[in-house]
């Protein structure tokens, strides 16, 4: 198997491979709770040039395979596979296909890895069975998948409302990013948003007042309350930048200007924490490289 590596060059990307990029919440505020539990909020989404990798070639027959399996996951509770064949029922596609995936990417780090798994799969899929879903019918596909599978059906810098799927594009500074997390620590999204302290209560505001105030994360303190390591983490990189949390975590990011420095701090992370530098994009790795690939 080719082993690609996590920055995506899309001039050198072989055949049949497609970037599953990171995302980063630059903000996330709970603005309220529904009735069926799922809370209201506002955040900003923007994409990373780092990812994981999926290999997706179609096969005549209608099997869907997966390889390798992932720890702890079942193939048939994983995303991709999930994703995969809620599209071919939905389509009532007979075609079938087999799917590698070079995971690069933290489970439970609140870059979106599982999200992006299952966006790629519908994206990739929809064109090699030759579908023509529009994107507005994937991404309400998606939802159903996860609350933050439609941005990266959408696959554009985006303010995010409603439970993560009322996407207003917008376009922000691209930036250098250190993204840092505490090893063997995942946090699960579910017990963030249960912990009564939470708050579910600050004031929702038009895209340009968010866009124009600090940027928070209405999440940061629980998760530190939660997990130690994550507030170690942040107190350490804020000596640097200032370093936020990314969704429910485990994931911190902090800001840089140019490469050079953040590789610097980089090379200073504690031997606790695992990191990587990545420059953000206001459009999809993905979305780029399918129109080179299938765009007339």
């Amino acid at each position: 198997m080719d082993i690609l590596a996590p920055h995506f060059d899309l001039s050198t990307a072989p055949a049949h491979w497609y970037p599953s990029p990171a995302k980063l919440n630059l903000f996330l505020y709970i603005t309220g709770r529904r009735a069926d539990g799922y809370h209201e909020l506002q955040t900003l989404f923007q994409f990373l040039n780092y990812g994981d990798w999926l290999r997706i070639t179609p096969r005549a027959t209608p099997e869907i395979t997966l390889s390798p399996s992932l720890s702890g996951v079942r193939d048939e509770d994983n995303l991709i596979i999930k994703a995969a064949k809620l599209l071919q029922r939905e389509s009532r596609c007979l075609q079938g296909a087999d799917i590698i995936v070079q995971k690069n990417l933290p489970m439970g780090g609140g870059i979106g890895g599982g999200s992006s798994n299952a966006a790629t799969a519908l994206l990739v899929l929809n064109q090699l069975w030759g579908l023509n879903w529009p994107l507005e019918a994937l991404a309400r596909l998606g939802l159903t998948l996860g609350a933050d599978v439609p941005i990266f059906i959408h696959g554009v810098c985006a303010f995010a409302e409603g439970v993560g799927e009322i996407i207003t594009p917008c376009e922000v500074a691209e930036q250098w990013y250190l993204v840092a997390k505490p090893k063997n620590v995942s946090i699960a999204t579910a017990a963030i948003f249960a912990d009564r302290t939470l708050p579910r209560n600050t004031p929702k505001r038009s895209m340009s007042a968010c866009l124009r105030a600090p940027f928070g994360n209405d999440c940061e303190k629980v998760v530190c309350d939660h997990t130690a390591e994550v507030e170690q983490l942040l107190s350490w990189l804020l000596k640097y930048s200032t370093a936020r949390l990314t969704g429910t975590g485990a994931c911190v990011f902090a800001p840089f200007d140019q490469e050079a420095a953040a590789r610097a701090v980089l090379a200073e992370l504690p031997a606790q924490f695992s990191g990587f530098v990545a420059r953000s994009c206001n459009r999809s790795p993905l979305h780029t490289l399918l129109a080179q690939r299938f765009m007339p």
